[in-house]
């Protein structure tokens, strides 16, 4: 078996044997992307938070998934030529991968720099080496006396080129001196720099472990974590006090006295006893100022007969709109924001069709955009609707590397009408950015599923809006799609009323009841069973909500592998981590890449794999298809893929599978409750299976959120308006 070799940061044992040795212990990869990784073998004593060198496999255990098992190990030390090759895969050489890096600092030694800026044409002795890049490099070098301090500082201290580049941009040159005073300050100052990595670097630079910077820190640190965990959009002091006990042993005295210094600072904004972090607290009270005084523009319209031009569609479509559509439709011609809430089948994607049909003919001149929160969901509306939408984040231009938006009150939005789909999945601050850029626009439609789950960030947007009874709602209750997946959708709006269906008589629901050490082999038979019936990978969806465990994600999609697209003599292969890309492999976008037309959540195929040798850059490279995008993954951006045979519910969210197969077992028990469940089920278009236990079922449909999310934001767009 082929040795894999790998950098991995120690956090703790799992399990150790004093008598010979053997450990499981607990790492993370010493990169970008910081995957967890369980290490099984044979080691002495190991130091919390220091890089060992890992040489060994991957194995997959049958209860505890994919493991790397630790042959042998040494002690990392950064030398002089590797702080070379991090400095030219940093940041300051964009498009200039580790392996080219390696490649130079391995011809050319540790006078690299000095041989470049002495005779440039020394590059010509990498093969292979693009013009391109190759003035990159020198455009690099030249503009530099010498190795950055900034590189050399916190290459030898352990940081990422992403945070050193995150540092370099908010610091610039003073990078070196801010960081030495005060490693914490990082935590405030730039967004994606947390206080683990923070701590690490003070601790290496000797700070005391009470010091005032790190308690003030860690406390600011406390509340956006116990924010992000639960989903509210302000904490208590005593859940502060509980989120600080990861860090210190000990009660936290003066607490208050530092709340009230980062309150001053406008780190923290605190109200009561509620405390938020000020990008919440902005985010709550921007939404309902906004709305307040919304619109600020009118839109110049063209006077009809509504109820005859309802007519001319319906005859237009060959459809008769419900009394409740042609209210949905009504209502956007006469209110400037509204809501509009419905299950699967309910018939949005007809209202939507009726609202842009009517556009043409009451705004002739006006501009219209369609967005969604993931690029899955942004796509499907594309389909449904015929007409193009983006991504939120694409509408507004993120940056990647600030996580902030181009597009904002300086420079809005060039548009009339916005319409927001799949909206249950926006959180507070994604909504407060959007409307920031959105003053020119006249009329806002906002569209979701009230019972699905809440957006991953905090706040609970959908639910406000609607329970704050200042705007129209349209609530979509009767259910038009009665051919295909009709079972379905039945037993997702029994879902929703706490109930369960009999599944005995259903054509388009099953279930089979296993164990989770089942589950497994039970889904391997249903694919099997699926592919005699003629559908294929793409119709086949596997649902799971935990990644680990005897039915977690990460087994299934090992195992699916196998029979999905299983090794042939002219499928190329890429071992990369803890898994296998092989070409024809299913595979999900974990990070937005918005120059490539990708984002988080879309599935795509891998359709070629080309190896380092036969590559210009001399990297081993996976190229992949989305749709009719085609994009290119190489080093470290490998790390933006997984496999897609199984997906969690939350990532599935924003998207329909012809065939859904679902596990529900006890081993979930502290994911399963209701939204969850209905998430998962009305993913699924025609058929859905449902396998596991009953009782995991019932535990499903009596657990409704297992913390109702804390927000102000309705009582505060109440106060705003009335």
């Amino acid at each position: 078996m082929e040795q894999t070799k790998l950098l991995a940061r120690y956090l703790m044992s799992i399990f150790r044997n004093d008598t010979n040795g053997y450990t499981v212990a607990h790492f993370i990869t010493y990169d970008d992307q910081e995957d967890d990784l369980t290490v099984t073998g044979i080691f002495g004593e190991l130091h919390e938070d220091e890089i060992y060198t890992l040489y060994g496999h991957y194995e997959e255990h049958p209860k505890y998934g994919m493991q790397f098992q630790a042959e042998r190990y040494t002690h990392w030390m950064p030398n002089d030529m590797q702080t070379l090759i991090r400095y030219f895969s940093s940041a300051k050489f964009p498009g200039i991968g580790r392996k080219i890096a390696q490649a130079i600092v391995e011809m050319l030694g540790e006078d690299t720099i000095r041989c470049i800026k002495e005779d440039p044409n020394v590059l010509d002795q990498i093969s292979a080496l693009p013009k391109k890049k190759k003035q990159i490099i020198l455009d690099g070098v030249m503009h530099s006396d010498d190795l950055d301090d900034t590189i050399v500082f916190f290459t030898t201290h352990g940081l990422s080129n992403s945070m050193i580049s995150k540092i370099q941009a908010a610091y610039g040159e003073e990078a070196v001196r801010i960081v030495k005073e005060n490693p914490y300050r990082m935590v405030a100052d730039i967004d994606g720099i947390g206080f683990a990595t923070a701590d690490k670097l003070a601790k290496h630079m000797e700070f005391d472990d009470d010091h005032p910077y790190r308690i003030k820190a860690a406390v600011l640190s406390a509340v956006l974590n116990a924010s992000m965990s639960s989903g509210d959009t302000y904490v208590s002091s005593e859940r502060i006090q509980r989120e600080l006990m990861r860090f210190f042993a000990k009660h936290i005295e003066n607490l208050d006295e530092i709340l009230e210094e980062l309150c001053q600072e406008r780190l923290i904004v605190m109200e009561e006893n509620r405390i938020y972090h000020h990008t919440q607290y902005d985010a709550e009270c921007g939404i309902a100022a906004f709305l307040a005084r919304y619109p600020y523009e009118e839109l110049d319209t063209y006077e009809i007969e509504l109820d005859e031009e309802i007519k001319r569609m319906e005859q237009a479509f060959h459809i008769e709109y419900e009394s409740k559509q042609k209210e949905a439709i009504k209502t956007f011609y006469h209110a400037p924001f509204s809501i509009i809430s419905g299950g699967p089948g309910t018939g949005k994607t007809t209202i939507v069709k009726g609202i842009l049909h009517l556009i043409k003919v009451c705004y002739p001149h006006a501009s219209v955009s369609l967005c969604a929160p993931t690029g899955r969901a942004a796509k499907r509306m594309s389909q449904l609707s015929n007409t193009n939408a983006t991504t939120i984040h694409a509408l507004l231009k993120w940056d990647l590397d600030t996580n902030s938006f181009v597009k904002d009150v300086n420079d809005p939005l060039d548009m009339d009408i916005l319409i927001v789909d799949e909206f249950s999945m926006v959180d507070a601050w994604v909504f407060y950015h959007l409307l920031r850029a959105s003053k020119p626009v006249s009329k806002i439609v906002l569209i979701g599923d009230e019972n699905q789950l809440p957006s991953v960030g905090p706040g609970c947007v959908l639910k406000d809006l609607m329970d704050c009874a200042c705007f129209p709602i349209i609530r979509l209750e009767k259910i038009f799609r009665q051919c295909e997946g009709s079972d379905v959708i039945d037993l997702a709006h029994h879902i929703k009323d706490g109930k369960i269906t009999d599944m005995k008589n259903a054509s388009d629901v099953a279930f089979f009841p296993c164990q989770s050490y089942d589950v497994v082999r039970y889904v391997i038979q249903i694919v099997e069973n699926a592919y005699e019936k003629g559908y294929d990978n793409q119709d086949i969806q596997v649902l799971a909500p935990m990644y680990h465990g005897s039915a977690g994600i990460d087994v299934l999609n090992h195992a699916l592998q196998k029979i999905m697209n299983p090794p042939a003599t002219h499928k190329r292969e890429l071992p990369f981590k803890q898994r296998i890309f092989r070409e024809g492999d299913k595979i999900l976008q974990l990070k937005n890449q918005p120059d490539d037309q990708v984002y988080n959540g879309d599935i795509g195929e891998i359709v070629e794999i080309i190896y380092a040798h036969e590559h210009v850059s001399k990297q081993n490279t996976v190229i992949a298809r989305f749709d009719e995008e085609i994009v290119e993954y190489f080093g470290e951006q490998l790390t933006h893929i997984t496999h897609a045979y199984c997906i969690s519910i939350h990532k599935a969210q924003g998207s329909e599978y012809p065939i859904v197969i679902m596990p529900m077992v006890n081993e979930y028990r502290h994911m399963l409750q209701r939204r969850l469940f209905y998430t998962g089920v009305t993913r699924a278009k025609k058929s859905l299976v449902l396998l596991g236990q009953m009782e995991a079922i019932q535990r499903a449909l009596q657990t409704l959120d297992h913390q109702m999310r804390k927000s102000t934001l309705k009582q505060r767009i109440i106060y705003s308006i009335l």
